[in-house]
């Protein structure tokens, strides 16, 4: 039985039974800067990230999550708080400085992804993990057409097919309602909304067990949020695909995650299920944000 967007029942099925997390990271920091004897003690207090003494900055602070299979988990904080950072570091945009990352659709989660050589590297950024950025810019090759964003994604995972990178390519953007007259445009003549969804298509085009989605509706009108938000619950529910989601918005987060990690200043200051922080939140930051969602 095939999906919608391509996966197959049985690749959902794989996970299904696994009580591992798809997805397991521990202890992931990254510093801009050397540090010190200061900043680099257990418990060390700076001002807000940055050490006061030596001037490092530590955007993520000894992060930890798990994602399991079919879940999505969200990561909410302020701008600067680090979870664009740390989403960065999973995706090798970024060297995590330390920690330990562990992917069970890779190799069974043996290997420390932030050990891999360059070319494992790679191999896990085209066939492990989909990455659809806040800035389409970053995500998408502008001047390309939609089609030819999909098969460049395609070829890096060894596709050679030229028929079947078409199909494909047709068939996601059809899946996210790229009108496909328009699958030959180039996404620089795409509203934000059209260019967020054709970032979706191209990060699906390899069947990634794991999305990373940071801020995916940042600077949309609100009904262009609805509309891709509906379609990332709709690849969940169709696919069964494992994301980490990254946003400041916690009306997304309440209506995307399961579970929610809350980042201030580089660090996790309360994590739970996604209900329980927003009926109980126990931090003053997480009782901001709650309290400003009223």
């Amino acid at each position: 039985m095939t999906s919608s967007f391509g996966g197959t029942a049985a690749k959902t099925a794989r996970f299904a039974d696994d009580e591992r997390p798809a997805l397991a990271a521990s202890h992931v920091s990254k510093r801009y800067g050397k540090g010190c004897a200061r900043c680099l003690a257990p418990q060390a207090v700076l001002d807000r990230n940055i050490c006061p003494e030596c001037g490092t900055v530590h955007a993520v602070r000894d992060v930890s999550l798990e994602v399991y299979p079919g879940e999505i988990v969200g990561i909410v904080g302020e701008s600067g708080s680090g979870k664009s950072t740390f989403m960065k570091c999973l995706y090798f945009d970024e060297e995590a400085t330390e920690g330990d990352v562990r992917a069970v659709p890779f190799d069974g989660g043996v290997a420390n992804l932030l050990e891999l050589s360059p070319q494992q590297r790679r191999a896990v950024r085209n066939n492990v993990f989909g990455m659809v950025y806040q800035n389409p810019y970053l995500g998408l090759r502008m001047d390309f057409s939609s089609l030819s964003n999909i098969a460049e994604q395609m070829i890096a995972a060894s596709c050679r097919e030229v028929a079947a990178m078409r199909g494909r390519g047709e068939e996601l953007l059809g899946k996210v309602s790229i009108p496909l007259s328009r699958a030959v445009d180039a996404p620089k003549l795409f509203s934000g909304g059209m260019q967020q969804r054709v970032q979706i298509a191209k990060a699906l085009s390899n069947n990634p067990p794991l999305l990373l989605l940071d801020e995916v509706t940042t600077g949309l009108d609100l009904s262009v949020q609805a509309a891709v938000l509906d379609l990332i619950l709709q690849i969940r529910r169709e696919w069964g695909a494992s994301m980490l989601v990254v946003s400041h918005d916690l009306g997304v987060i309440r209506m995307l995650a399961d579970r929610t990690l809350v980042m201030l200043d580089g660090q996790v200051v309360e994590s739970g299920l996604t209900d329980q922080i927003l009926e109980d939140p126990q931090h003053a930051y997480t009782q901001q944000l709650v309290y400003s969602l009223l």
